[in-house]
This record gives structure tokens, sequence and C-alpha cells, in this order.
């Protein structure tokens, strides 16, 4: 379907997962890292989804190519799902992991651990020149902990209890992760549909 795809994420941590799971594709993945001066756009929207077609199709509409983008949130049922499409910015727009860790364990404290469940949710979009945007959804289900634990990851991951797993995202392996996590499950999906668009063509 296509030869070259941008990945739209400014995040290192996060280009990293995407390119250990699309590599295998032979689909040639560039980053926003070999597009320095392309204008990132303000992450506006009201929802995951709004604001990954936001910078897949500014990174589209920037370099001429497909480009595929994502936006993740927290969703903490204890706080009305909460941090949501602000976990990035939970804290403040300059905040830190730290930072964000640390007032999502502020705003739990009173929270029995039964009741701190929390999904991450991913939601992927692929804008393609001359074609509609697609989006793809990913969700993992877990348990947020009182105190972070392991050392893998970022964001949540050392506070988020994976159902999966059995342990915290920040403490499984990156294989380990990303079968079963909210960006590897979307991803999971675009490569469904991939595959799905090279059969028909």
């Amino acid at each position: 379907m296509f030869d070259t795809l941008v990945l739209a994420s400014n995040n290192a941590k996060k280009t990293a997962e995407l390119l250990a799971i699309l590599q295998p594709l032979g689909i040639n993945l560039r980053t926003l890292a070999d597009y320095p001066h392309l204008p990132v756009p303000d992450e506006t929207g009201a929802t995951l989804q709004d604001n990954a077609i936001l910078k897949a199709e500014a990174a589209r509409d920037g370099t001429g190519l497909p480009s595929l983008a994502d936006d993740t949130g927290l969703l903490v049922d204890a706080l009305g799902g909460d941090p949501g499409v602000r976990s990035a910015r939970y804290a403040g727009d300059d905040a830190d992991d730290a930072a964000n860790n640390r007032l999502l364990l502020e705003r739990l404290a009173s929270v029995p651990g039964e009741k701190r469940t929390a999904k991450f949710v991913t939601v992927l979009a692929l804008a393609v020149p001359g074609e509609a945007t697609v989006c793809f959804k990913g969700a993992a289900s877990g348990i947020i902990l009182p105190a972070a634990r392991g050392i893998n990851g970022f964001g949540y991951d050392p506070l988020f209890l994976s159902d999966d797993l059995g342990v915290t995202f920040a403490e499984a392996g990156a294989e380990a992760k990303n079968a079963v996590s909210h960006r590897g499950r979307a991803l999971q999906a675009f490569r469904s549909w991939l595959v799905g668009k090279s059969r028909d063509a």
C-alpha cells in the first residue's frame, strides 16, 4: 500500500515502541527527528481520537507522506475517567512523568485498592495523502498501585498493574508489554488492516 511511513511522535520512548512493533512489516519507517523543522500541532482535541488525527494529518501535510500518530490516555474509574485526554499534561503543560504520577497518587490517596481500577487507551490515526484518515484503538485494563514498581517503560507504567501480566508495565520486558499493551493492541489492529489492504491490492 505504501513504502514509507512517518511516525508522528516527539516522545522518544513512544517512538521506540512503535518502531519495535512495526519494523517487521518491512516498511521504511521515519520519525519526526527526520523532519526537525516540521511544525508540531497543539493537542487541542477534546478526545484521544481528535488529537491523534491532528498529529497524523499535520505530519502528512508537512511531509507529503503517509503518517501514523497516536494519542494515549489513562482513564481511572475513581477519578471519573481522568486524567484521560490530558494524561501527558495532568500536572501542567510542562509536567514530567514524575509530576504526573505524584498528582495521580495524591488524588487516589483515599481510594482503596479494589476501587483503583483503570485502563489505558490508545487511538492510532493513519493519514495518507488523498485518502480519508483511518483510526485504530487498543485498550489494556489494570489497577493503579499506591507506589511505583519497576524501572522500564515510561509515563504511568510504574503505577499500572496489568490485569494481563500480573506485574506493572514498568516491571515487564518490552516484548511482554507490547504483546498486551494498549499501544500494542492498537498497532496489532493497524497491522491486520495493512495485511488486508495488501491482499486487496
